[in-house]
Parts: structure tokens; sequence; C-alpha cells
């Protein structure tokens, strides 16, 4: 049975550019995918393809138990979205914002108030309710461009690179906002460029790349992809080099790779920890001086780069610096 988020074979082409090239994808109700490439990779094309702001040239798509290409209307009703940039009426002030959007949901008056002063408390927006919202910083602007998305409490949400000109402080605010959406069992498809977003959210990964989907997994599947744990060693003095190179061939569990003009050998390995300290002893035994030393697992920079040839790149990280408010 497919899950609340569905495509088979989306392929949607803009003149000779194929945007989408057959992309697949399965997730489960109440859980959290996310999707990951750098700029132009297809994310925020399929985001709209499954969200009826594009029809595909093929393929299949079921949002909701809902046919995306069947039944647009009722998708919609289904679906709340948060696109890459805010769209809110600057002219109106935020209460305004979301208790309109409750009107167009055929909201209750009432009902519309209480939920956006829900929404504000929430977002950390209540001090600036009732400020036209062409004085919002970008960050508050984006903050609030969420809580639209949310004024109706859908069962499946898409949010488009949603934490993209937000600082620190606010991003991790977010996170928190989605993780109670989730254990609410709101089903998220999230796109994002930050590799740590999608390690701390998702609950399954799917990298796009030029179109299509490399890879699937969960962020530790994927991380096995690239190898295990590493040792990392650096020597003081160059002529410990070899026997540094020997010490961890009897602890490694494959080759050992040196780069000398650094003094910094690697070996694959297994046993954490305990190893890294058995390690430290034999070099110590041999008299070999180390500046450092450490165990290095894969990140998702590490499965980026393996999968892509490239590192993702996150556009825009500066902006942050306008939504300290």
């Amino acid at each position: 049975m497919p899950g609340a988020i569905y495509a088979e074979g989306l392929v949607k082409t803009f003149g000779d550019v194929k945007a989408l090239d057959g992309v697949d994808l399965d997730v489960p109700e109440g859980t959290v995918l996310g999707l990951l490439g750098p700029n132009g990779a297809g994310k925020t094309t399929t985001v709209r393809c499954l969200t009826t702001l594009l029809r595909p040239d093929s393929g299949r798509a079921v949002v909701a138990g809902i046919d995306v290409l069947k039944q647009p209307d009722a998708v919609r009703r289904s679906i709340g979205l948060s696109g890459q940039f805010a769209a809110v009426d600057e002219y109106l002030t935020g209460r305004e914002n979301l208790q309109m959007v409750g009107q167009l949901y055929q909201m209750r008056a009432k009902a519309a108030k209480e939920r956006a002063a829900e929404l504000l408390e929430q977002f950390h927006l209540a001090d600036a309710a009732d400020r036209p919202t062409k004085t919002y910083s970008g960050g508050m602007r984006r903050r609030l461009d969420l809580a639209a998305a949310l004024v109706v409490s859908p069962p499946v949400m898409f949010m488009d690179e949603p934490t993209t000109g937000l600082d620190p402080r606010n991003r991790q605010q977010l996170w928190e906002v989605i993780k109670q959406l989730v254990s609410g069992g709101t089903t998220l498809l999230l796109t994002t460029q930050y590799l740590e977003e999608a390690d701390h959210l998702a609950h399954d990964i799917a990298v796009v790349d030029h179109g299509k989907v490399i890879a699937k997994g969960t962020s530790d599947q994927l991380k096995a992809r690239t190898g295990g744990e590493r040792v990392e060693v650096v020597v003081h003095q160059r002529e410990h080099i070899q026997a540094a190179a020997e010490v961890l061939a009897g602890f490694g569990k494959g080759e050992t790779t040196v780069e000398e003009h650094m003094r910094k050998l690697t070996a694959p390995v297994t046993g954490g920890a305990k190893l890294l300290a058995e390690v430290i002893r034999e070099l110590d035994t041999r008299g070999i001086e180390i500046d450092d030393i450490g165990l290095r697992r894969p990140t998702l920079d590490d499965v980026f780069l393996s999968l892509t040839g490239h590192v993702a790149e996150i556009k825009d990280q500066e902006k942050g610096k306008e939504a300290a408010q």
C-alpha cells in the first residue's frame, strides 16, 4: 500500500532540460522524508509536481490517498505547503495574515482567530502580531509563512528549504515545531541543502542529483555506504610515519592511507572508543609522538560527496544574520 506521499516515475522537462528523470518516492504516514540535493537537483520541481503546482510530463503521484493528476483540488485541500520564499501579504499584520488563511479554508471567524493566536505564540511572533509584516525581518516573515501553512493542521505537509535564511536559534526553534507536527501524525516531505537538518529531522533521506534519486535510506544506512569508523593520526615527526602505519595496520580493517605532507594517517576500523585507546597505548609503547588522534565517523557530508562527487551547496547561509530578531 502506497505511503502518505507516493511518486512513481515522475518526469518533467523544461525545453531541453530534464528537471526530473524518473523520480520514485514513498513516504510512510507520520514520517519525515528529507529530500537532499544541491541547487538545480530537482527538489523544488518534485515538490511542485506533488502539490499540483506543476503537471509532470509522465509518471504517477498519490498524496494523502488522492491521485494528484486526477483530483488536484482534493489534494490541495489535504496538504500544507511552505515554499522557498515567504508568501505573506506585507500590508496585513501577522495576525491578519493567519486569520485570512483560516477564512480562505472556510474556518469560522472565531476558530480562525484562535488558531492565529496559537500559531503566533508557537512561532514566537506574538509580540509582533499586530505590526504590518512589511516591518518584519526576513526570518520573521519566514516563520509567519510556515505558520500560515499550518493553519488547518493538514495531514500532509511539504516544506521547501524551510530554514534557509534563518539564524541557528530560529532554525532550532523550527526544528522543534517540525518534531511536534510529526509526533502528532503529520507526514512531511522536507527539501533541504542543510545536511545537518536532514540528519536531525528525517526518518529517511532521498539524495537527488540531476533529476534522479541516486540513493535512499536512513541516515545511518547512507553513512554505512561510505564505510565505517576511521582512526585519524597526525604524527609529530615525519620519520615516524612508517612506524605509525604499521601500528594502524595491526588494528585496521582495510588499507591505511597516508598524507605525508600533513603527517596524517587514516585507517578504517571497528571497535569505537575502546579500540582508539588501544591504538594510543601502542603508539606510546613504540615511542611515536603524535600531535593529534581521533575517531571519525562518516557524516552526511561524506555521503553526499561520495554519491555526487561534489559538496552540497548551502545557498544564502549568511542570510540568517538578518533573522536574528
